[in-house]
């Protein structure tokens, strides 16, 4: 896979469709790679007349690790004393740096969980970047945040592993946790998917640092009252780490926004749900600037 210099920093990412469609920027959420775009899932979206870009974010698989910051300090952060190391600000700014990167103007931005807070600050901080925003199983930020349940607070609590087949075994754990409670549950094709994800790369750091930064950034609800961008918000009635509840209050921040809520999807998005996520992609893009 390629990489592109973004902001001081390099990016790894990969690219689906025509570049002369639309593009269409994917932002992956908390300690994820890009890889948590299934490939399928960019395959029928490119289908759709974009051109699809998916990327691994700063400190996580391919991209720049930012090890030369030192470890982030979560005790501090849990305490209600966040000192992030770099703000969720920083990756919005890597968004936009890798547009530049290539020759990208305007893009289509589509984010889930930590994503969808980086895509909405993209809208918010890089005015005429970013042409319509979909922020999917994510919220507002700070003091308006909902937080998770206790087993989905566990989650991002569970210490890192040392060895591969703990790592993978973890992270089937958490997938099968964050799921729909009426989705299926395929072991064999999860463990299979853990395996690339876990072979390509395992940075635990990295994912400390990115859970800081959330911890430590402020409520974005007073600004996106005023984003004029055409919004669309998804979330599961069954999300344990992000409530749907934060999903309702990023919608009813946002003028004109859709929200689109998909009944038992839980901090996934299953295969049953595509489809409908893609349609509400595609008719989005077709609004006219706010």
């Amino acid at each position: 896979m390629p990489r592109a210099n973004s902001n001081g920093i390099e990016l790894e990412y990969e690219t689906f469709g025509d570049p002369k469609d639309p593009a269409l920027l994917l932002i992956a959420g908390l300690g994820s790679q890009l890889l948590s775009w299934d490939e399928e899932l960019c395959r029928l979206l490119a289908t759709r007349g974009f051109y699809v870009i998916r990327f691994d974010n700063r400190d996580m698989g391919l991209s720049t690790y930012m090890d030369s910051l030192g470890p982030a300090d979560i005790g501090a952060a849990l305490r209600g004393e966040p000192r992030p190391l770099y703000r969720l600000d920083d990756m919005a700014a890597d968004g936009a740096g890798l547009l530049d990167s290539l020759g990208i103007h305007a893009a289509h931005v589509v984010g889930v969980s930590m994503g969808g807070f980086i895509a909405q600050l993209m809208a918010l901080n890089h005015t005429g970047r970013v042409l319509s925003l979909t922020s999917i199983m994510s919220g507002p930020g700070g003091t308006d945040m909902v937080a998770p349940t206790p087993e989905g607070q566990a989650v991002l609590l569970v210490p890192a592993r040392d060895t591969r087949e703990e790592q993978i075994d973890q992270a089937i754990w958490v997938r099968k946790t964050l799921r729909g409670p009426h989705d299926e549950f395929d072991e064999a094709a999860e463990r299979a998917r853990a395996t690339r994800i876990i072979d390509r790369a395992y940075h635990p750091a990295g994912f400390v640092r990115q859970l800081v930064a959330i911890l430590g950034a402020p409520s974005r609800i007073p600004r996106l009252e005023h984003l004029m961008v055409p919004t669309l918000v998804i979330h599961g009635s069954e999300d344990i780490l992000v409530p749907v509840e934060n999903g309702v209050r990023v919608a009813g921040a946002v003028p004109h926004s859709r929200l689109l809520l998909i009944e038992g999807m839980g901090h996934d998005l299953p295969r049953r749900a595509w489809p409908l996520v893609v349609d509400a992609i595609a008719e989005l893009a077709q609004q006219p600037a706010c």
